[in-house]
């Protein structure tokens, strides 16, 4: 059987058992989350003419945002463990929904930042149940499940932040982001309504954590498997912010392209996520965590190293088509976290891991774009290349799943 046969074959599984509609829900709801956390680096450009913001005020703007998220993440998998994924998903899209009405509202850089920390927050709670609800969902292929949830979440990204770009360019930035409000509402009652209600239902206690709990994740996370693990997400979390929130800004400011090819390459970026996140996580599932991410790794690092020497549609769209091979690490690195995880605190010690990584790598940004104002926009990405480069000694050291 070929690779793509098998692929296809592993797609058609996930359909069948009447697990088809859930995993639609749950991936529409990603869809949406992260495509519209995707429109602010689309934004960023408009956001900073409109408020009068430095590269290093726009990179802080994108760091709150995912501060926001990572912090969420560790609430949101002990609420996904008490409540279930099925609550939890639907109260995160309901509540975004409401959030980012206030963002839309916004009427100075004050209220800007504020709405979009609170934004961030609303989004977490999707992060951890997500996972939880597609390895529960499917526990025998949960790399492909995931990748296809994730490839969902680069349709979003690939659609929504060019559809962003041209709403703003005929009307306002707020329009921008405001026209993704109803579909917040639209995903909310799809999920209200494909997700079966016995789905990882949870044990209903919503209180505190207790100190044996506490014990017990804190000797989970210290395994050295997992801090390994938790090592790789960080270096690679905080390369894929810094690069995502800052490469739209850069095809404009430093290669001289236009905002709408500079948001087209950007929406090619996650549009090539859609099949490399699904083929990754089938690579996973099959070849294993050692023999799968070091050869995405290895692309990506050509591809940031060679970026500052491009110049020119034509090379600058075949490099996007390199550097969006970034997009399968998580497919991989994600469902083997989980697994590694026991069921009965899973979500509580994936949304802590989370939490950690998420946090230290948001920062990411703020850096990027301090090291840019100061005329290092070109060298900024080697670094990114040099991050990744260490990031393959940790990788080496992880032993693949059982």
């Amino acid at each position: 059987m070929s690779y793509a046969t098998k692929l296809r074959t592993d797609l058609e599984t996930l359909w069948r058992g009447g697990r088809g509609p859930a995993l639609l829900a749950v991936s529409a709801g990603w869809f949406l989350s992260l495509g519209v956390r995707m429109i602010y680096p689309a934004l960023l450009p408009s956001l900073r003419d409109a408020y009068g913001l430095s590269l290093t005020a726009g990179g802080l703007l994108i760091t709150v945002l995912w501060v926001a998220y990572a912090i969420g993440q560790l609430p949101g998998g002990i609420l996904t463990d008490r409540l279930g994924e099925r609550d939890v998903l639907i109260a995160s899209t309901a509540i975004s929904a409401v959030l980012l009405s206030f963002f839309v509202l916004a009427d100075s850089v004050a209220i800007v930042f504020a709405a979009t920390a609170l934004f961030g927050l609303g989004t977490a709670l999707y992060g951890v149940a997500r996972f939880t609800a597609a390895a529960a969902l499917y526990p025998d292929n949960d790399g492909t499940a995931i990748g296809v949830t994730l490839a969902a979440g680069q349709i979003g990204n690939a659609l929504l932040p060019v559809a962003a770009g041209a709403i703003t360019a005929a009307t306002a930035w707020q329009f921008g982001f405001g026209f993704t409000v109803p579909i917040f509402v639209a995903v909310t009652a799809l999920l209200w309504l494909a997700l079966p209600s016995d789905l990882s239902a949870g044990d209903g206690d919503v209180g505190g954590l207790s100190s044996e709990l506490i014990s017990e994740v804190l000797a989970e996370v210290r395994r050295p498997t997992i801090v390994t693990t938790a090592i790789v997400l960080t270096l690679g979390f905080g390369m894929w912010q810094a690069f995502t929130g800052f490469y739209p800004t850069y095809l404009i400011e430093r290669k001289g392209l236009s905002p709408t090819v500079a948001a087209s390459l950007f929406g090619l970026y996650f549009a090539l996520g859609i099949g490399i996140q699904p083929a990754a996580g089938a690579a996973y599932d099959r070849f294993g965590i050692r023999r799968t991410l070091p050869v995405l790794f290895v692309i990506v690092i050509g591809g940031l190293a060679a970026l500052p020497a491009l110049e020119g549609f034509w090379p600058l769209a075949g490099i996007t088509v390199v550097l969006s091979f970034m997009l399968g690490n998580i497919a991989v690195l994600l469902p083997y976290l989980t697994t590694q995880l026991p069921d009965e605190i899973q979500g509580t010690c994936l949304g802590l891991i989370r939490t950690t990584y998420m946090t230290i790598g948001a920062v990411s940004p703020l850096a990027f774009g301090a090291i840019a104002d100061r005329g290092f926009f070109d060298e900024a990405f080697w670094l990114l290349a040099a991050g990744l480069a260490i990031n393959l000694v940790f990788v080496f050291r992880l032993p693949d799943a059982e």
